[in-house]
């Protein structure tokens, strides 16, 4: 019984899917390498990483907490916990404060810029989830706190926040959106029929345009900035790869396909991927 109930609380904090922390962990580490210009500071990457791993649970919490009325009449997310039974709306505000709380105590051994921008990403896991019941843009705002990590890190490396930072967060926050969309086209019908917001349903036929769009302006954006830092072709190398695998991601949700379009959303963490090590062999 207890093991079932310490499952639970892990599928929760999806903890079984680390899809989500790996597309948080990756922005975040542009952002410290790009700040150092090489390899950062391990103290600032260790509580970053653990950082990322807490918040992006506590955003599941949080997120399962705003859709525990509703997502038991989606396909994809109705054996969740606490659709099942198996969590309590009580149990789940409760571990969410714990882990944001986790989250905090990592970044009180960080500068005083990084603790004031912690107060913002906290209220942007939490007003995320709710926005999708009055937005049809609640992939904007999961870009916002998808985000906040890299002007976080930023901070954390530097002790200040520069135009770069703001500059890396647009990349990003460009890309958070392309492939939330994806994400959400693979529960529109469901969405449609509960009353769900999302970009897949404000975009309509046009989705994969629109994705198409936010990733060649991502892909724009990054080889603007290998210019800025003078990177080598070891790095366009690696964006060339990022593209090979949009305009892979383009193809198989062409029919759009709820299963090939959440296949395409599960390829992008090998894009975070490639840019991280584009990034971190060229600074070297």
């Amino acid at each position: 019984m207890v093991m079932e109930k310490v499952w639970a609380y892990l599928q929760l904090m999806r903890m079984d899917k680390p899809i989500g922390t790996l597309l948080l962990l990756w922005p975040t580490m542009w952002s410290l390498i790009i700040a150092a210009e090489g390899m950062p500071d391990y103290h600032v990457l260790v509580v970053f990483t653990l950082g990322v791993v807490f918040m992006r649970a506590a955003g599941c919490v949080i997120n399962d907490y705003a859709d525990r009325k509703v997502d038991g009449y989606v396909k994809r997310t109705k054996h969740r916990p606490m659709p099942t039974g198996r969590v309590s709306p009580k149990e789940a505000i409760i571990l969410f404060c714990l882990l944001a709380f986790a989250s905090f105590l990592l970044v009180l051994s960080m500068n005083t810029l990084t603790i004031q921008l912690s107060f913002v990403g906290v209220l942007l896991a939490f007003i995320y989830p709710f926005m999708k019941r009055f937005t049809h843009l609640p992939q904007l705002f999961l870009g916002f706190a998808y985000s906040w990590s890299i002007p976080m890190a930023w901070a954390a490396q530097t002790n200040e926040l520069t135009v770069m930072a703001g500059y890396i967060f647009l990349i990003n926050l460009l890309w958070t959106i392309a492939y939330d969309t994806q994400y959400a086209m693979v529960d529109r019908d469901d969405d449609l029929k509960i009353g769900i917001k999302s970009t897949a349903i404000l975009f309509g036929r046009y989705d994969k345009f629109v994705i198409g769009i936010l990733q060649l302006f991502t892909l724009i954006m990054l080889i603007v900035l290998g210019k800025l830092y003078s990177l080598g072709l070891t790095y366009y190398a690696f964006l060339a790869a990022a593209l090979s695998l949009f305009v892979f991601q383009q193809f198989i949700m062409r029919n759009r396909d709820r299963h090939q379009c959440f296949r395409a959303f599960l390829n992008n963490n090998y894009v975070g991927m490639l840019i991280t090590l584009g990034l971190l062999i060229s600074f070297q």
